[in-house]
């Protein structure tokens, strides 16, 4: 392809383009997982704090508050390849030295920092594949797209809680980080078969307007607006549930590493009947319907952790993560089709770095919280915390338009 042509809009999705975005998604998707349930495990077995894992969490997850915002703005202004192959070097890079400190039995802040580089690969990596997904397929097969791409991701997501349940459960959790490192080559080998296209020439902004011009058209828009809100009370509750799971599980559920890491592998399996199918249900259920179903089955989840007792801690544990991999991801597979739907192809690295901040920004800072309160409230009772911030991202569709939308929106919809 010559590199100033652009990339056929209506390529069928065993198209060049579509495999290696598939490809770069799930490496990255999984890479951010791994390293998620490894350092969690790791750090609880060498004894650290509630307060000390939830800071490991909120290291890992920073890049998506810190890095999402800028590099929608490059994903609008640069080729998405040279932001794929930038994805895939953190993650080589970041996840290589993480590994070598685990190896040596540094779990401290050079262990986060390299966390935090590392996860600022899947982010500009994320952004890259949102913007070119609509150029691999027309507009009806979108949601069959984006379900692919999820049951890749689902499926590779998996398998990632037993690598890092066993390799923790053997004393050699730095094999979890090796094999992120690993990924990122994958990604980088993937981007480089990416035509070197010339991005069409744009006016150019500061970087702060160009910023708030996406998350203006976000905060207009009467569907991008109560997704975004939706999305941030999710991912506090989430987190803060990942940063208090291990201690939960292990000191008050009593479980060992082995039955956790089993137990979060169900939400692979959840992601995968979602991904599987999404594009069936999109196509035959009302949009507002999906929409308030990933919330709702959080909260049902996380309740079920909360009320179970240790003997039933494991079958509790491994519902929450079935729910939290099915209804989530069918939302994710919804929403991220109605949001290139009606964004226009200018915005779109804006707007879904907008989204995305409020998807994963707000990881850091549930994981903080999270932590904080198992610390100055015990295990038991901070457990409450996600509850609670699930029952609000419910709320946040629930009083929205969104629960009446009955199908995808068709073009593009002007901010009312």
């Amino acid at each position: 392809m010559n590199p100033a042509t652009p990339m056929h809009q209506n390529a069928p999705m065993t198209s060049p383009l579509f495999l290696v975005l598939l490809l770069t998604g799930v490496a990255a998707q999984f890479a951010d997982k791994l390293a998620l349930d490894t350092i969690t495990l790791a750090a609880t077995e060498a004894g650290a704090s509630a307060r000390f894992v939830g800071l490991l969490v909120a290291a890992q997850s920073a890049a998506w508050l810190l890095v999402s915002l800028p590099a929608g703005v490059l994903a609008d202004r640069i080729a998405p390849r040279s932001l794929i192959l930038l994805g895939g070097l953190l993650m080589a890079a970041g996840s290589a030295v993480g590994a070598a400190l685990l190896a040596a039995g540094l779990i401290g802040s050079a262990l986060a920092l390299s966390t935090f580089v590392a996860a600022a690969g899947p982010v500009v990596i994320a952004l890259s594949v949102f913007v070119l997904m609509p150029r691999a397929a027309t507009l009806a097969l979108l949601p069959r797209a984006n379900s692919r791409l999820e049951l890749g991701r689902a499926s590779f997501n998996l398998i990632a809680p037993l690598i890092a349940g066993w390799a923790v459960a053997r004393g050699t959790g730095w094999y979890g980080l090796a094999a992120c490192s690993a990924a990122g080559l994958v990604v980088i080998a993937a981007a480089l078969r990416l035509p070197a296209e010339a991005v069409p020439a744009q006016p150019r902004q500061k970087l702060h307007r160009a910023i708030a011009e996406g998350g203006a058209f976000v905060a207009r828009h009467p569907y991008l607006r109560p997704i975004a809100l939706c999305a941030i009370g999710w991912n506090l509750a989430f987190f803060a549930f990942m940063a208090l799971l291990a201690p939960y599980a292990l000191r008050v559920l009593m479980l060992d590493p082995k039955a956790v890491g089993l137990a979060s592998s169900i939400y692979g399996a959840g992601a995968v009947a979602a991904a599987l199918a999404g594009a069936w249900l999109i196509a035959r259920l009302p949009t507002g319907a999906l929409l308030v179903f990933g919330p709702a089955v959080s909260l049902l989840g996380a309740l079920a952790v909360a009320l179970a007792p240790p003997g039933l801690g494991w079958p509790a544990l491994a519902l929450a993560f079935f729910l939290f991999g099915f209804g989530p991801i069918l939302w994710f597979i919804t929403q991220t089709t109605l949001r290139q739907a009606v964004t226009p192809q200018p915005l779109l690295g804006r707007v879904s770095a907008t989204i995305t901040t409020a998807m994963y920004g707000m990881r850091p800072l549930g994981a903080l919280a999270g932590g904080l309160a198992g610390e100055r409230f015990g295990l038991e009772t901070a457990i409450w915390l996600p509850v609670g911030l699930f029952a609000l991202s419910t709320l946040a569709i629930l009083a929205s338009q969104m629960p009446r939308l009955k199908t995808m929106p068709v073009g593009e919809l002007s901010p009312g």
